[in-house]
């Protein structure tokens, strides 16, 4: 049975045995349903000639019992089928409890919806920490978004960085009052330091939580913490309950005090994190291959972390988006950085590599989003993008093409699917090869 939100053609393609049809506003459901499907309206009437008791009995079950099922994103393959148990509420409203001093008193608002594991995440920390959810009906990119979390009085706002950096370029949340917020939280993607900071400034430099986490943790296995000081893009601990290791490119662990770039190996014993997949072999997708660590064995995430100097943690990208450039492994979120400030034109790039059809090295593409009422020419940023590359991170990388695009592939929970864009870069140059 499927419960879903009218109209949605995904469901009826996906062709499930019933639907439970909620209407997206007003009373009718407005579309033709199937002979087997419900409104929202006649569902809940299938129950008023049964008795209502004044009180409920729990159920006691045990505490790997599921709950619900969610699935990962699928920035670099299928989507994962991953159910979440009784544990998994308190594992995700700890993080918040912990590091974000959620607590009863507070109203706690971010965008998100109930098919990533934030929106579950969101309301088990309300319902656990005793803090208020603040809910708003409509796309939290405009202004109507930015006077909601003032009238609401949010003191802990999440965001993401794609939606901040739509915000600081519309200049939409100018001469609103968020200073009841105590803190704010970001997740999701990489942030971008010039970002963060003009967020932070909306409350009076409040701080901003860094977190990383993933679907199958219920939870973050890495994250900023307000007993730590926070620095702008980067996170300060492991999450409580867990550590992990950073991994150098034979899979031998860094020490803990040196500064590093290396793949994140987390300890197995991590509170929440599931057992068992539905569609793909568990011990196959966290644990082969993975190094044993003081008689642990490791278990896989696949980001891609840097150590700083001074015991700050920053995320590099997945080890998916490592590439190749001139015969030097770098991360597709380093070079994003970069081009990002190369010319105020630019409201976002994504980075992808791939070999030509006929074998060689690989070719560094730059996929381009312009700034509204912005125009640029690929050759001209290609010219911009080679020149602060050399000079920021290696005078080797070259640029070899531009594309500028009117938005990129995004999954529902607002994450670049650079897969789906290097899958077009090969296309491109399948196409050219053949000219």
């Amino acid at each position: 049975m499927a419960v879903c939100f009218s109209p949605s053609s995904r469901v009826v393609d996906a062709d499930p045995a019933k639907a439970i049809v909620i209407p997206s506003s007003g009373k009718d459901v407005g579309v033709q349903l199937r002979r087997q499907d419900l409104s929202w309206k006649d569902f809940v009437n299938c129950v008023n000639h049964l008795p209502r008791p004044i009180s409920y009995s729990p159920v006691y079950l045990p505490i790997d019992s599921t709950t619900s099922i969610l699935f990962s994103s699928g920035t670099t393959g299928d989507p994962k089928a991953i159910p979440w148990t009784q544990l998994s509420p308190i594992r995700g409203a700890a993080d918040w409890w912990a590091h974000g001093n959620v607590k009863p008193g507070d109203v706690f608002c971010w965008p998100t919806n109930l098919g990533w594991m934030l929106g579950p995440v969101l309301l088990y920390s309300c319902f656990l920490t005793g803090a208020t959810l603040a809910l708003y009906h409509g796309s939290p990119l405009g202004r109507g978004f930015g006077k909601f979390v003032q009238d609401a009085g949010v003191t802990n706002l999440g965001t993401v960085p794609s939606l901040v950096k739509t915000w600081k370029n519309t200049l939409c949340m100018e001469g609103l009052e968020w200073t009841k917020i105590t803190s704010f939280a970001s997740t999701g993607e990489a942030s971008n330091i010039d970002d963060d900071l003009w967020l932070s400034s909306r409350a009076y430099y409040k701080p901003i939580v860094e977190v990383c986490g993933g679907t199958e943790l219920a939870s973050s296995y890495i994250i900023g913490s307000l007993e730590q000081p926070q620095a702008f893009g980067a996170f300060s601990s492991a999450s409580m309950t867990t550590d992990f290791v950073i991994l150098d490119e034979n899979g031998v662990p860094y020490p803990c005090d040196q500064a590093c770039i290396g793949e994140v190996g987390l300890f197995p014993r991590h509170m929440g994190a599931t057992d068992r997949l539905l569609n793909a072999d568990h011990e196959e997708v966290y644990f082969k291959g993975m190094p044993m660590y003081k008689g642990m064995k490791l278990r896989r995430h696949g980001d891609i972390i840097k150590r700083t100097a001074g015991g700050y943690f920053i995320v590099q990208g997945r080890a998916d988006d490592t590439m190749n450039v001139g015969g030097i492994k770098t991360s597709s979120i380093e070079i994003e950085r970069v081009c990002d400030r190369a010319d105020e034109s630019i409201l976002e790039t994504a980075a992808v590599t791939a070999a030509p059809p006929s074998g060689g090295p690989e070719q560094l593409a730059i996929f381009v989003v312009l700034k509204k009422g912005f125009n640029s020419e690929p050759d001209r940023l290609k010219k911009l993008f080679s020149k602060a590359i050399q000079m920021n991170l290696n005078p080797l990388f070259k640029v070899n093409f531009v594309k500028i695009v009117p938005e990129f592939p995004r999954t529902s929970s607002n994450k670049l699917l650079r897969r789906v864009l290097r899958d077009q870069l090969k296309r491109d140059l399948h196409i050219q090869s053949k000219i």
